[in-house]
Order: structure tokens, then C-alpha cells, then sequence
């Protein structure tokens, strides 16, 4: 897997995938894209619910939405990278079975997302759930 991120002026970068596809990011705090580290966030939430959506189908639950809120904590010192990190998954569907949600929340935290992992090794990562009838 490879990419290339390219300064496109002032403190705004392109990131470029191998498979060609873009994203734009803001240094400055994140004022016209996010910022590097919003990224960070929005790639663990994203991670984390392929696995979740796709544990729960494989489950032959009626899932009809996954979303995932995400909260962090940086320290004070520099570099502040994460403290904390928790994911409060919202699961949509119809009779839902919470110990199959729990399920797939945990093995996305512990086996399956490679995101999460990388992360555990420096940041605790918490996560809950919800399930919302539809």
C-alpha cells in the first residue's frame, strides 16, 4: 500500500491513495478540511464500523444504520496526540439482538480493525453502543 501527500498551499495538503482517490487536509486547525488528526478519528470510526456493519449482517441482523460518534482527548504537552479515545456506536434495526451488537463491537476493538489496533498501543480507546428501534 503506498500514498503521497503533497503541500498545496498555505497549511492545506493533498493526500493522494494508491487506488487514486483524494482528500484534502488542514493543518490550521482543521479551518477549511480536517485537520490531520480529525482524519485519524474519522478513519478509526470508519474501521471500526465496516467491521461492525459487517459482523452484524453476517449475524442476520436487520440492521438499517450504523453511525459512530467519536470523542477524543489530546494531552497538553507537545505533541499532543490522544489520550482517549471513545466510540459510542448507534445501531438501527429491527429486533437487533444487543449480545450480537456487543459482540461485533468487541471484535472490531480486539481482532478486526487494523486502525484500532495500531492506536491501542498508545492511546485507550473505549467504546459503548446503542440500538435504536426502526
Amino acid at each position: 500500500m503506498k500514498a503521497e501527500v503533497k503541500w498545496v498551499g498555505n497549511e492545506l495538503f493533498m493526500g493522494t491513495s494508491e487506488s487514486g482517490h483524494t482528500i484534502v487536509l488542514d493543518a490550521n486547525a482543521g479551518a477549511l478540511a480536517p485537520s490531520p488528526l480529525e482524519n485519524v478519528l474519522i478513519s478509526l470510526g470508519a474501521c471500526s464500523s465496516v467491521d461492525v456493519v459487517s459482523i452484524l449482517e453476517k449475524a442476520r441482523q436487520k440492521i438499517k444504520g450504523c453511525k459512530v460518534e467519536i470523542s477524543a482527548q489530546r494531552v497538553d504537552t507537545v505533541p499532543k496526540l490522544f489520550s482517549d479515545i471513545h466510540l459510542h456506536f448507534i445501531i438501527e434495526g429491527a429486533d437487533v439482538s444487543e449480545k450480537h451488537v456487543e459482540r461485533a463491537v468487541n471484535l472490531s476493538a480486539d481482532k478486526y480493525c487494523s486502525v484500532a489496533l495500531m492506536l491501542n498501543k498508545s492511546v485507550n480507546i473505549s467504546h459503548d453502543f446503542e440500538i435504536m428501534a426502526r
